[in-house]
């Protein structure tokens, strides 16, 4: 089968990785004989780039970017409800949708062939409210190191999320979450609960080690508040995928969620900031629900 391939590419992303590679970029694809690349000029106008790619008849989209912008990409493939592929290109700084997914992300050539000549697979993805994510929807601490990463000028990659996390641990109060699934409901002081439909996320922590992308389920973490020294260990431990065991941690299964707040509270899906229109906020899983371009099935 023969694919009509769009690039779309993030600049901005990574603090300007994604302009740096954009060049490779270019040479891979038109290697292929691909050379249809549309560039965004504002934040998150990789959006509006991809609903238009759409309107205009690929059906395979290479998002150059970090998470942030792969989700803003799928969004729209799945808002569109067409039958679109979307390939992944590490230009971000997290990038942690890709490992999951096994893609070549980090390769723009090896990316460039399987657009082209390669394999997809169907994946679950998750949504909150109006909007999808593909890799984490996190709150409590989890917003407060998103906040905080803007605030540190000189770093990248890694090294970014790990000293603002390290940076928050210290001074972040929790927040009073109260979690209901098919199992039951509870309420506690969190830290941070993630709900997790792939493994990875703030590039470097194994989040939800159990986690699948295709077994139509989301993994809620649930980091409950402690010390400081209980926090760093326990962030330690989950750089490993080890803090599930740790008696401060709860990890529940389903198809979805109901989360209840004291106020609206803020989120976020895959690195973008939102704010939920109200104290309760429904998550739920959409089975197979996106294809993407990757050499093998994800677990």
């Amino acid at each position: 089968m023969t694919y009509r391939i769009c690039v779309i590419a993030n600049p901005a992303a990574g603090r300007g990785r994604g302009s740096r590679l954009l060049p490779r970029v270019k040479a891979a694809f038109a290697a292929h004989g691909v050379n249809e690349v549309r560039v965004s000029t504002a934040p998150g106008q990789e959006g509006e780039l991809a609903r238009r790619a759409i309107d205009d008849g690929f059906d395979t989209l290479v998002a150059v970017g970090g998470d942030g912008t792969w989700s803003n990409v799928a969004n729209q493939i799945l808002r569109s409800r067409a039958d679109v592929r979307l390939a992944l290109l590490a230009g971000g700084t997290g990038c942690d949708f890709a490992k999951t997914t096994g893609s070549p992300a980090g390769d723009p050539e090896a990316t460039a062939r399987l657009a082209v000549e390669g394999p997809d697979t169907r994946v679950d993805v998750g949504r909150i409210e109006d909007r999808h994510f593909l890799n984490v929807s996190g709150f409590g601490f989890d917003i407060a190191v998103l906040e905080d990463v803007g605030r540190i000028p000189l770093l990248r990659g890694n090294a970014l999320y790990m000293v603002s996390a390290i940076r928050q641990l210290l001074g972040y109060r929790g927040v009073d979450i109260g979690l209901t699934s098919p199992a039951g409901s509870w309420r506690g002081r969190h830290l941070m609960l993630i709900v997790a439909n792939a493994r990875n996320f703030g590039g470097a922590f194994a989040i939800a080690p159990g986690a699948s992308l295709t077994d139509g389920m989301l993994d809620a973490v649930s980091i409950l508040d402690a010390s400081a020294a209980r926090r760093i260990s326990l962030f330690g431990a989950a750089v490993r995928g080890k803090h599930v065991s740790a008696p401060e941690v709860k990890v529940e299964q389903a198809r979805g969620f109901t989360l209840e707040f004291e106020s609206p509270p803020a989120y976020e899906t895959d690195g973008e900031y939102n704010r939920a229109r109200g104290a309760r906020v429904e998550i739920a899983s959409l089975p197979a629900a996106l294809r993407v371009v990757t050499p093998g099935v994800p677990a």
